[in-house]
Protein backbone atom coordinates (compact mmCIF):
# COMPACT_ATOMS: atom_id res chain seq x y z
CA UNK A 1 0.00 0.00 0.00
CA UNK A 2 1.49 3.31 -1.04
CA UNK A 3 1.08 6.14 1.44
CA UNK A 4 1.61 9.73 0.36
CA UNK A 5 3.06 11.69 3.23
CA UNK A 6 1.56 15.11 3.80
CA UNK A 7 3.95 18.06 3.69
CA UNK A 8 4.08 21.32 5.60
CA UNK A 9 6.57 24.13 5.91
CA UNK A 10 7.94 25.73 9.05
CA UNK A 11 5.68 28.67 8.27
CA UNK A 12 2.68 26.32 8.09
CA UNK A 13 3.58 25.04 11.55
CA UNK A 14 3.57 28.58 12.88
CA UNK A 15 0.35 29.79 11.25
CA UNK A 16 -1.68 26.62 10.61
CA UNK A 17 -0.78 24.34 13.48
CA UNK A 18 -4.43 23.47 14.14
CA UNK A 19 -4.73 21.95 10.66
CA UNK A 20 -1.49 20.01 11.05
CA UNK A 21 -2.57 18.79 14.47
CA UNK A 22 -5.85 17.57 12.92
CA UNK A 23 -3.87 15.58 10.35
CA UNK A 24 -1.84 13.99 13.12
CA UNK A 25 -5.06 13.19 14.95
CA UNK A 26 -6.26 11.28 11.88
CA UNK A 27 -3.09 9.21 11.98
CA UNK A 28 -1.27 10.93 9.11
CA UNK A 29 2.46 11.57 9.10
CA UNK A 30 3.56 15.11 8.21
CA UNK A 31 6.89 15.94 6.60
CA UNK A 32 8.25 19.35 7.64
CA UNK A 33 10.27 21.29 5.08
CA UNK A 34 12.41 24.40 5.31
CA UNK A 35 13.67 25.93 2.08
CA UNK A 36 12.56 22.81 0.18
CA UNK A 37 14.62 20.48 2.37
CA UNK A 38 13.05 17.96 4.71
CA UNK A 39 14.07 18.83 8.26
CA UNK A 40 11.65 16.68 10.26
CA UNK A 41 8.79 14.22 10.21
CA UNK A 42 5.91 14.47 12.63
CA UNK A 43 4.51 11.06 13.44
CA UNK A 44 1.32 10.63 15.49
CA UNK A 45 1.74 8.89 18.82
CA UNK A 46 -0.06 5.59 19.00
CA UNK A 47 -1.91 5.76 22.28
CA UNK A 48 -2.32 2.73 24.48
CA UNK A 49 -5.66 1.03 23.89
CA UNK A 50 -8.11 1.67 26.68
CA UNK A 51 -8.20 -1.32 28.94
CA UNK A 52 -11.51 -1.70 30.71
CA UNK A 53 -12.15 -4.08 33.58
CA UNK A 54 -14.24 -7.16 32.95
CA UNK A 55 -17.50 -5.73 34.26
CA UNK A 56 -19.27 -9.09 34.15
CA UNK A 57 -16.57 -10.58 36.40
CA UNK A 58 -16.79 -7.62 38.80
CA UNK A 59 -20.57 -8.05 38.98
CA UNK A 60 -20.21 -11.79 39.65
CA UNK A 61 -17.65 -11.11 42.38
CA UNK A 62 -19.85 -8.49 44.10
CA UNK A 63 -23.22 -10.20 43.86
CA UNK A 64 -22.18 -13.89 43.67
CA UNK A 65 -25.52 -15.14 42.39
CA UNK A 66 -27.70 -13.02 44.70
CA UNK A 67 -31.03 -11.95 43.28
CA UNK A 68 -32.34 -8.41 43.72
CA UNK A 69 -35.79 -8.00 45.26
CA UNK A 70 -36.77 -5.54 42.52
CA UNK A 71 -35.47 -4.45 39.12
CA UNK A 72 -33.65 -1.21 38.45
CA UNK A 73 -36.70 0.14 36.65
CA UNK A 74 -38.88 -0.55 39.68
CA UNK A 75 -36.40 1.20 41.99
CA UNK A 76 -36.28 4.29 39.78
CA UNK A 77 -40.07 4.39 39.49
CA UNK A 78 -40.55 4.10 43.23
CA UNK A 79 -37.97 6.82 43.82
CA UNK A 80 -39.79 9.18 41.48
CA UNK A 81 -43.16 8.60 43.06
CA UNK A 82 -41.84 9.73 46.47
CA UNK A 83 -41.42 13.35 45.30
Amino acid sequence: MHHIMKQATVRDLRYHFVDIEARLGRGEQVEIRKRRKVIARLVPVRSEPNVYPDFAEVRRRIFAGKKASSTGTQLVSSGRSRD
